[in-house]
């Protein structure tokens, strides 16, 4: 059963974020420490001073409402989605899926462009936001994967496309696995490189490719902080981000400042409503949960076609010769702008190269005929 779904974050929440907000208790800080022993205090204290006293989730919430939103319950676990159907009757299906710490907030300025030639379905991923903490174990990325294929059918959809970047590609890429029948192709703009397990793999890559594979090798031998922490004690970690509201400003924040192109204007109160929307949800420690339930084995198998689409300040960028080893693709686009929010960063270039790769699937003669520009560097 699928039900309307309404915003309405009762005042006494709002009322009480404010007041935890004006207590806040304030560490200490070395001198001249910059981002060397994480997120600067100055930073944090001007935005938590922002969000106390200019931010407005009310306006927020009110634009939000003006989306179709909806709930309903996949193998015992709420599903929330946003659901826009293109004036198109002939358009594909698409099914967009955020990662960590983003949010279906993610896609909001890409529904536009986009819903001109898909139907678009925007989930929240299981343990994150509207659709709530998880309340087992065991919803790792092929689960959620079943759980977003259950409720494309449910709503009538038998061939579908899926787009994801960071957990969102994960989820993308066991879609198209799990639902192989149905999914026509998978369009990534996050997708870790390992080197294959393979003699001599690594011979004949360019000098770029080597510099991004130093990258990647330095990623794995030394994970991030918040990344161990996930993938091993994500419940320690909630009491501090679920207690504190700049604690979970921090922790969201250090994310979107390292991650994102220095060059982006992502709208601060895009991310105030993303760090908001976390707060008001009580979602910090299940979303966190999905690292410890997903394998950080590789790329899962993925046998439909797959565009890739690169950004030049993303985490780590694709190695090429790597993910052709492993995956169809039929589309691989590389761009000097954006990082890893790239459909909060570069709306423009995102829904583009999306709608290309889609396009490209649904006017090719042949099923993973190589389509677009795939190489060209792009700006």
């Amino acid at each position: 059963m699928i039900e309307p779904f309404r915003i309405d974050i009762p005042q006494t929440a709002l009322d009480d974020l404010g007041d935890r907000l004006a207590r806040t208790r304030w560490p200490d800080e070395l001198p001249g420490a910059g981002t060397d022993y994480g997120i600067p205090l100055a930073r944090v204290r001007e935005l938590a001073e922002y969000w106390r006293t200019r931010y407005d989730w009310r306006a927020h919430e009110a634009k939000l409402n003006e989306l179709p939103h909806f709930v309903t319950e996949i193998d015992g676990q709420r599903i929330h989605f946003v659901h826009v159907r293109s004036d198109r009757p002939d358009a594909l299906p698409l099914i967009l899926t955020h990662g960590w710490p983003g949010s279906f907030l993610e896609f909001l300025d890409v529904i536009e462009p986009l819903s001109r030639d898909f139907h678009l379905v925007i989930p929240s991923i299981p343990g994150f936001g509207f659709s709530g903490p998880t309340r087992e174990r065991g919803w790792d990325l092929r689960r959620i994967a079943r759980a977003f294929a259950a409720l494309m059918e449910r709503l009538g959809y038998d061939r579908y496309g899926a787009q994801g970047g960071d957990w969102g590609a994960g989820i993308s890429r066991a879609l198209g696995e799990v639902d192989s029948e149905h999914v026509i192709g998978v369009h990534l703009n996050y997708l870790p490189t390992p080197p294959p397990p393979v003699p001599g793999i690594e011979d004949g890559l360019s000098a770029d490719d080597r510099a991004r594979l130093d990258t990647i090798k330095a990623m794995v031998a030394q994970r991030p902080g918040y990344q161990v922490l996930h993938m091993t004690t994500p419940q320690t970690v909630a009491y501090g981000l679920t207690d504190s509201p700049v604690a979970q400003l921090a922790w969201i924040v250090e994310r979107f400042d390292a991650w994102a192109d220095p060059d982006s204007a992502i709208d601060l109160d895009r991310i105030l409503t993303d760090v908001t929307l976390y707060w008001l949800t009580g979602t910090a420690g299940s979303s966190a949960r999905i690292a410890k339930e997903s394998s950080f084995g590789g790329p899962s198998p993925c046998p439909v076609p797959v565009g890739i689409a690169v950004f030049a300040h993303d985490i780590t960028r694709s190695i090429r010769p790597f993910a052709e080893r492993q995956f169809d693709v039929v589309r691989w686009s590389e761009f000097d702008r954006g990082g890893h929010f790239a459909a909060l960063e570069v709306p423009e270039v995102f829904a583009a190269d999306v709608t290309a790769f889609f396009t490209g699937l649904l006017d090719g003669p042949v099923a993973g005929e190589k389509v677009g520009a795939a190489g060209q560097r792009a700006k």
